[in-house]
This record gives C-alpha cells, structure tokens and sequence, in this order.
C-alpha cells in the first residue's frame, strides 16, 4: 500500500475511546443527536420514502436497521436510506472549508457497521470521531466544488474507513476499504449546480453506502489496489494533486479534532445562508414590509456565488433550490417570521408573492469578508426603507458556527421542533434520554426502537 493508505490506516488503528476527552465525547453526542433528529424530521420526504421502500428488496447475511421503521435490510442499503433522511433537509452539520460538506452524514455507515457487529455505543462514538478527521483532513486541502467533483468524494473514502473500524477490521484491512473507496468513489460536482434535484441530498447516501459496502469486502479479504492515492492513475493525479495530511488530531496530545470544528445548524439551509436568514429575522419586527424598497447583503465570495450566483437561486422551482438560495432564504423569513421544513414545501416556493420581495434583495461580495473565510462567515445586511430609515445588522459567526455554537438546550429545542410531526412528547423523551447517554449503550437495540415512527 502507498504511503498514503499506510498513514490513514494507521492513525484510524490507533484511535480508541478511551483516548478521547469528555469533551470530545460530549460534542459526539450533540452531533449523533442532532443528526437523529434531522433524519426523523425528514421520514415522510419523497426521497426518502424511495429509499425505504428500495430496502425490503435488497437482502444479505448481515443486516442493519433503518431509522424511525427499525426494518431490518443490507448493511449498505440501511446506509444509503438514513443518509438521505439526515441529509435531505440540509438541516444536519457542515464543515466550513475549501472542500467543505456535512460530515454527519457519514454517521448511517457507522451505525450500519455497529450493528453488524454488534457493536456498543462507545464504538460507534470512536469511530465517527475517526469518520470527522479523515473527512476534514481532506476537505481541508482539496476544493471539491471549485474543481468540479462532489463532497461524497471524501465521504465514501472516511466512511469505509469509519465502517472498517467499528467491524474490528486489522490496518491492512482498513487500507483495503479505503483502497477500494478511492478508486471507484468520484461523484461529479453536477450534483449541486443550477436547478437542484432530489438527488442533492442522496449524493452522499450513495457514497456512504459505497464505503459501507467496501469495508465488508476488505472484511470479507478482497484486496483494492496498492497504490489508491499516489500512483500512476491514483486519486491525486487524476483528481487532487498531491496532498501532504498531517496535523491529524491527537487526542491523548489533547489536540483539537476535526468534529469539534464542525457547525450545527440553526435553520433547515444551506450554510451559507445561515446568517442571512438570522439577521432578516431579527430586522423584521423594526419595519413594515409595504415600506421596504432594497435590502442589500455584502458577503464572502463562496456565498454569493453558490447561494446567489444562479439564475436558478432568484426563481427555485424545487426545494433543494430554494434551501441553497439566499434571496429565497431571506425572503421567507422576512413574510413568515420563520425558517422551518414547512418553509421550503413546495407551495410555499411557488407562492407568487414571494418572487417580488426575493427581486429587492441584492447580493454582492465584500472582499474582506472573502480574505477571512472561512475562519469567518461574515456577512451585512442593509434594509433600505422608503421612509429613507436605514436598517443594519452584521455577523461574522452565525448562530450554530464553532464561535458562536448551539447550547445543549438550544440543541434539545432544535431536536423537539423537528421530531414534533413525528413524536409524541414522551418518546421524544426517551429518545433524548439515549442519545445524551450515547456512549453508555451496550448496543443500538434501543436506540432504533425508540426512534421508531408509528
């Protein structure tokens, strides 16, 4: 294997909970009860239902449940149907960087794997710890979007690796996982560009499901190829360039971890419209909307150009679209007083009136906010009244952002909102109970039963 493989294999090899300090474990738990939360919110959405019903018809020897059924189907499969629910009301954590995503996504891969073996709760917080670092070690490096591929690209590749490790898989066995990831895992950017479709939230189920499924070959002794990263036709000349990782957290060093560094959101959008929709909330109680005349919003350059940078962001025809545009964004909160999932139902796109309010909103780049991203997201906005009242707000870390991150209390109201169509108030309760406890599960028995929707 390549020096490359050899490194990551081995850094995940000696990764173990008991290394972890309490309040890496703590941030884990926020993060697996955050994205429980966004998959059960989103059980009824279209693609997920397709999901769902694609699993009976795909069985195995090892099997592995599907969140809010409990349905028992094919480890890869129950992968690919709760990535899409945590995933489909972009609602779950994102990693600010050049090549940045949702991490939480990777986490179905984990469950999937922890079931098949029977894994405990501690198990799975170790190695979704893992999925992050890997994950953000690449996305560090590599501007996915920039150059043309998607986020699933370094998402299958930590997935199996995650996967891998809660199996009990050996170092060369993880390298194989890897291998197999590397080369046969390179999703296209198409995914996320002009009118979105379902497919923007399943893009990365695909690669979870494809690092789920390459972790049980390597298990099973297939080999992938030696030289994944840096041989001829590898990862890094056909797709990176070459890419030197190191700086990976140690956590017996007490050095930070990539998951800590990661946001949660605060609102159902794309994350670069999250302070948009903050600072319109706030503003909206301070001016009549029959008076408004522009509201102008300077911001860094990744957020003009993939929350405003289309045509297809200033009309959305579908929900994808408009969660990942800012004048649609901003618009929304500023007429309902709200972001929620409800906002982004497909009446509400359509609804005509909202089209001449999105056409008073102007996006444009402030290059000082462009030099400090993504350190900082910062942003201003300025409501212009025909009264000639100015309004201002402006934010460099909004609500959710490492700088300025949920409380557990504000996480624990986030997780009531979404789940409240779903559960009732006592089973959201005891489902709150195990996630808080996360660590101490002997298995997930419990945890599927008590996120099951009746």
């Amino acid at each position: 294997m390549d020096t490359t493989a050899k490194f990551l294999s081995g850094y995940a090899a000696s990764l173990h909970y008991r290394d972890l300090p309490p309040d890496t474990i703590h941030e884990t738990r926020r993060r697996i009860l955050d994205s429980v939360g966004c998959a059960l919110a989103a059980f009824a959405a279209e693609p997920c239902r397709i999901a769902r019903e694609l699993a009976p018809a795909v069985h195995g020897g090892a099997a592995a449940r599907i969140l809010g059924t409990g349905q028992a189907t094919s480890p890869d499969m129950a992968a690919f149907a709760n990535t899409a629910m945590i995933r489909y009301l972009d609602c779950n954590d994102s990693f600010v960087s050049p090549g940045g995503g949702h991490p939480s996504d990777m986490l179905p891969a984990v469950l999937a794997a922890a079931e098949v073996a029977g894994a405990s709760g501690r198990a799975v917080v170790e190695a979704v710890v893992l999925a992050y670092e890997i994950y953000g070690q690449f996305a560090d490096r590599f501007a996915t979007r920039e150059k043309g591929w998607d986020q699933g690209l370094f998402i299958g590749l930590a997935s199996a690796c995650a996967a891998g490790k809660v199996l009990g898989l050996p170092q060369d066995r993880l390298a194989h996982a890897m291998s197999m990831t590397a080369v046969s895992q390179v999703p296209l950017g198409q995914t996320r560009v002009g009118e979105l479709s379902m497919w923007k939230g399943c893009a990365t189920a695909m690669a979870v499901r494809n690092g789920v499924f390459a972790a049980l070959l390597a298990r099973g002794g297939m080999d992938g190829p030696p030289q994944p990263f840096e041989g001829r036709s590898g990862l890094f000349e056909q797709v990176t360039g070459p890419l030197q990782l190191d700086g990976f957290g140690d956590a017996r060093a007490g050095a930070g971890v990539k998951l800590e560094d990661t946001s949660i959101k605060y609102f159902p959008a794309q994350i670069h419209t999250q302070a948009g929709a903050a600072m319109a909330l706030e503003l909206r109680d301070e001016f009549d909307l029959g008076d408004l005349e522009r509201i102008r919003i300077a911001t860094y350059a990744v957020a003009v150009r993939n929350a405003a940078g289309e045509p297809e962001k200033w009309d959305p025809k579908t929900r994808e679209t408009a969660d990942h545009s800012l004048p649609y964004v901003v618009a929304a909160a500023l007429t309902d007083g709200a972001l929620t999932p409800a906002s982004f139902d497909e009446e509400r796109i359509g609804d005509p009136l909202l089209r001449p309010l999105m056409r008073k909103v102007e996006v444009s780049e402030d290059p000082e906010a462009t030099r400090n991203y993504p350190a900082q997201q910062r942003a201003r906005m300025e409501i212009a009244l025909r009264s000639g009242r100015r309004l201002t707000r402006a934010a460099d870390y909004p609500k959710g952002h490492g700088r300025n991150p949920l409380s557990d209390g504000e996480l624990e109201l986030k997780f009531r909102g979404l789940t409240s169509a779903v559960l009732p108030r006592e089973r959201q309760q005891a489902l709150l109970g195990r996630l808080w406890r996360f660590d101490e599960l002997e298995n997930l028995d419990g945890l599927f039963e008590a996120a099951r929707v009746d």
